[in-house]
Order: structure tokens, then sequence, then C-alpha cells
């Protein structure tokens, strides 16, 4: 027996060693998935949006006079008072100004007193033709003159008092007063910004909606008189309500979406301007919808697949219409009933008419 054929016959026993063992191992058991059953239920519908707080009103606090900075006097975020001191600027050259505008108005007045003595001491010999009624005119405009320079002064008199009174710059609101963007020796003037003042309570949140929902919220009551929960960062929900006050005067041509803005009551000032908020609302309230966990729905190039398990162990992946989503739930509009079995976990070694080894 030559080599080729022995060689032949180790081959052909090999085979036959293969084709036994194949045939003697059991078949693969079905692969294992979790189930649970879709349910049905009256399910309110909740939105959400991501914003910003706000102060209601953000006062800029810039001096009125030019001058050097003397002193802080407020807290910087603290609470101030309407009409509460925040800032003082040197007074001396504005003092000075009051001083001369003063000496002005008393020398006008002086002309004004000796136009008045022209004019009386004219009349009388005017009338008597000692002096003729071309000097009585002179005199008269004279009168006029000086008593329109001593208004004019007066004038420039309130005003040095005013930029006298403007040295101490106070708070046109109640609020919270940011950090001060000058500081003690600073030379400002009215271009300067000293610090800005935020009313807060009630606190603004402004969030972008978008051009669909705007136009629901601008054609029904359901969205427009909301209740609006707050979501704070720190995931907690903040104890009080607000309301949609306003919407924007446009919508944004490169995101299509129009500035919303919610108060919400802040009594002792907690939240602050800047903060991140998540505003949420519940909008619609779903009857009968049938719900799903959203890790059952799997998404497929802009089309949503949930896996079945029907009778049999038998499973069925079908190509559903999904609504909104409710909290961890997703409804789902067509595709599955209420009480079917669906695949919450193992969806991606499922495949249609395969049988499976479900387990809740």
């Amino acid at each position: 027996m030559t080599k080729r054929v022995i060689a032949g016959l180790i081959l052909l026993l090999a085979a036959a060693a293969c084709r036994k063992s194949e045939a003697a191992k059991p078949p693969a058991p079905p692969p294992s998935v979790v189930v649970t059953a879709a349910v049905q239920s009256d399910e309110p519908v909740t939105r959400e949006w991501i914003g910003t707080t706000e102060g209601d009103v953000n006062a800029e606090i810039r001096p009125k006079v030019e001058g050097y900075l003397l002193r802080r006097t407020y807290v910087e975020g603290s609470y101030v008072r309407p009409g509460q001191l925040l800032f003082e600027i040197d007074p001396r050259q504005v003092q000075s100004q009051v001083h001369q505008a003063e000496a002005n108005l008393a020398q006008a007045q002086a002309s004004l007193a000796k136009a008045n003595r022209d004019v009386a001491r004219y009349e009388p010999l005017a009338a008597e033709k000692a002096i003729s009624q071309q000097e009585l005119d002179n005199a008269r405009s004279a009168q006029d003159a000086a008593r329109a320079s001593v208004g004019a002064l007066r004038a420039a008199v309130e005003q040095a008092r005013l930029n006298l009174a403007w040295t101490r710059v106070t708070s046109p609101i109640g609020g919270i007063a940011g950090i001060a963007q000058a500081q003690v020796g600073n030379l400002v003037n009215p271009q300067s910004i000293l610090a800005t003042v935020s009313k807060v309570d009630p606190i603004r949140v402004s969030f972008p909606m978008s051009e669909q929902e705007y136009l629901q919220f601008a054609s029904s009551g359901s969205l427009r008189n909301a209740d609006l929960d707050l979501v704070l960062a720190d995931g907690s929900t903040y104890e009080h309500k607000g309301r949609i006050a306003l919407s924007g005067r446009d919508v944004s041509v490169k995101t299509g979406t129009i500035t919303v803005i919610g108060l919400f009551p802040n009594p002792g000032n907690r939240l602050r301007p800047g903060q991140y908020a998540k505003v949420r609302a519940v909008t619609d309230v779903r009857k009968n919808a049938v719900l799903v966990p959203q890790r059952a729905v799997n998404e497929l190039q802009g089309t949503y697949q949930v896996a079945v398990i029907g009778a049999g162990n038998k499973a069925d992946v079908r190509t559903v219409k999904v609504g909104p989503r409710v909290g961890t739930d997703w409804v789902i509009e067509e595709g599955v009933s209420a009480g079917e079995q669906v695949v919450t976990e193992g969806f991606s070694r499922v495949k249609k008419d395969m049988v499976v080894a479900p387990k809740s």
C-alpha cells in the first residue's frame, strides 16, 4: 500500500469522525431575553425645555457724573433696597461747580434788582416827558434780559446741585446687587458700568420653544395655561410652580425656535440669574395610551422597531409608530397592543420567527 493511499484513508477516517461528533452535539438553546407587558392607561403628556434663569428686571448701575470712585457701600451679592447707597464719587469738583453756579445766580439777581429800580425810576419821568420813551424802552428791555438771565442761572444751580446729589449712586430697584465692575480709585464716567442689580422675585426662566410647539401654545389654552415645574441642576424640583408669561417677537431662522419666558416665585431670593433650569409642563392627557419602556424601542435609520414575543415564544420584530415619551415609557400609537410581551433586553439577539427564552 502506497503512502498516498494511506494518507487518503486517514483523511476519510478523520472526516467521518468529525461528522459523528457534529451529529452527537446537542442543538443550541434559544437565546434568553427580558420581556415586559405593554400597558394601557390614561397618561399625561409632559414636555421639557432647557433654559436659564434671568432677573425679572436687570438694572445697570452707571454714574451720572465723572469723578474718582471713593467707596463702595454695599456687600456684593447681597440684597439691596430701592434707593440704597451703592457707591460714592469724589464730590469736590462738583461742589465747586455748585458754588460757581450760585455766584453767577447772585450776580444775575443783582443785575435784575438794578434793572427793576431803573424801570421804576424811569416810568414816572417818561410820563412827565422828562426822559424820552426810548430810554424807558431800553430800561424795560434790560429788565427782561436780566430776568431771563436769572431764570437760566437758577436752572444751572439746580443742575449743579443734581450733579452733586449724583455723586452718591443709589439703586433704582430692590434686588440682588452683583460684583462691582469698578474699583475704589477708578476714574468713572457716565459710560462706566459700576454694577448690575437684578430683581429676582419673581425670577424669569428663558427657554427656546419649537415653532410647532409655539403654534400649539398660540392656539390652545392647555399649554398657555399649564403649570410649569422647574428642575434644578442637582436634579431637585423647585417647590414653587410657575407660568408662561410671554413669548419673544420672532422665530429664529437659524434654530427654528422662539424664546419663551416663564415666571416663578422666588421668596428669599434662593434662585439667582444664570442658573441651569429644565422647565417641564403637562400639556395633554392621552386616553387609553399603550405604553412600553423606552429601552424596548429601537431606532434604525429614522424608523422604530419593537420585538414582540407571541405564542410558542416566537419573536416578531415590528415597525411601530411612536408618540411622545412619558417619563421612562414611550407611547406606541401603532404596532403594539396592550398586554403583548415586548423585549426590553436582548433585542440584538432576536430575529423574526425565532424561538426565544423569555423571562421577566
